[in-house]
């Protein structure tokens, strides 16, 4: 197996690197010359960054193709405060000496104890229609091996293997605690709703050699469309399955992204469905912040880059395993183990 030393997350302007990087995105254009460049956007486990190619264009359309790993070389600089690449070279290599782990970014927890943990939700439901469309979901159907690795998004938060396994469950755990929190809520409802709420993404989203994409039917439709459908079809195959809890259960996922001008077909009208939107919304932006701290380097606060997403910039502190990492790569050169299973990629 080749060796991959240099990391995303690792590089600083005025480096230099010769490594290897995932391609994950190709972009043309051509300069006011008419002359043709690339911009690559490449990644690892640990991040991605993008960079343009100016030189030997034509050969190198050739090599630069997304899902391929390659051997960059070239500079690290700043353009407008942010960090990208000046790639100077770009060699073929062998995908078949390659350890995929270095290059696919994985959840940090455990999948198979995440998959434990949710299964046990499941048992806990007690409406015996939620119940089994739950039992099928997540274990009898085909889609509980790919929510296991599924990502739960392109971008953003928990866009990674295991993403969605993992958002789903932290949304659920904190739904159990706040169904007991709050009178009158609905707890079978509610669980349904965190698990299932983005259920639709395994048909919205596929991961191809790392790279994660739109399908046709999830530009056109949208996960929360698709996953009101999933679940209509498998309570069509539960006897007597009460058409109002379908319903109920409809419209968490149809309108869990809380209001129509961020995708949802309609807003929040029961407290089960303003509970899940609040969560779901809680969730993804603990993710980005907890990503952001797993970046730094030590404990001290201080203040991160301009957070589009957010819409602001925020004052976070690194977690304490990060110096214990740092000080455990000082003494040995081998990449610590991303996670405890090896991705079966989809």
């Amino acid at each position: 197996m080749m060796e991959k030393n240099v990391f995303v997350e690792g590089l600083k302007e005025g480096d230099r690197f010769d490594d290897l990087f995932l391609i994950k995105n190709v972009k043309q254009g051509e300069t006011r010359a008419g002359k043709p460049y690339l911009v690559l956007t490449v990644m690892d486990k640990s991040g991605e960054v993008s960079g343009p190619v100016w030189d030997n264009v034509a050969a190198l359309q050739k090599i630069c193709v997304a899902g391929e790993v390659v051997q960059l070389a070239g500079l690290v600089q700043s353009y407008r405060d942010t960090l990208q690449l000046r790639i100077e070279g770009v060699s073929p290599i062998s995908q078949q000496e390659i350890d995929l782990v270095h290059f696919y970014p994985v959840s940090p927890k455990n999948i198979e104890q995440m998959a434990g943990e949710l299964q046990q939700l499941v048992q806990g439901v007690s409406n015996p229609f939620l119940k089994k469309l739950l039992t099928y979901f997540f274990k009898k159907s085909d889609c509980w091996l790919p929510f296991q690795e599924a990502p739960a998004a392109k971008g953003i938060h928990h866009a990674y293997i295991g993403g969605l396994l993992e958002h789903s469950l932290s949304v659920a755990k904190v739904a159990d605690f706040l169904a007991d929190h709050y009178a009158g809520v609905d707890r079978s409802l509610l669980m349904a709703g965190a698990l299932l709420h983005d259920i639709g993404k395994l048909q919205e989203l596929k991961m191809e050699s790392g790279v994660v994409e739109y399908t046709v039917c999830g530009r056109l439709k949208g996960h929360l469309v698709i996953g009101s459908e999933m679940v209509a079809e498998a309570a069509g195959k539960i006897r007597d399955f009460p058409e109002e809890l379908l319903e109920q259960l409809q419209h968490l996922i149809l309108s869990h992204h809380g209001r129509q001008e961020f995708g949802s077909p309609t807003v929040p009208m029961t407290v089960e469905a303003f509970m899940l939107s609040f969560l779901d919304d809680l969730d993804a932006k603990m993710n980005i912040t907890e990503q952001l701290r797993r970046k730094m380097g030590n404990m001290a606060m201080s203040w991160t880059d301009y957070q589009r997403s957010l819409e602001r910039y925020l004052y976070l502190g690194g977690f304490a395993e990060n110096t214990e990492k740092q000080s455990k790569e000082v003494e040995s050169e081998k990449t610590p183990p991303i996670n405890s299973r090896q991705p079966s990629l989809f």
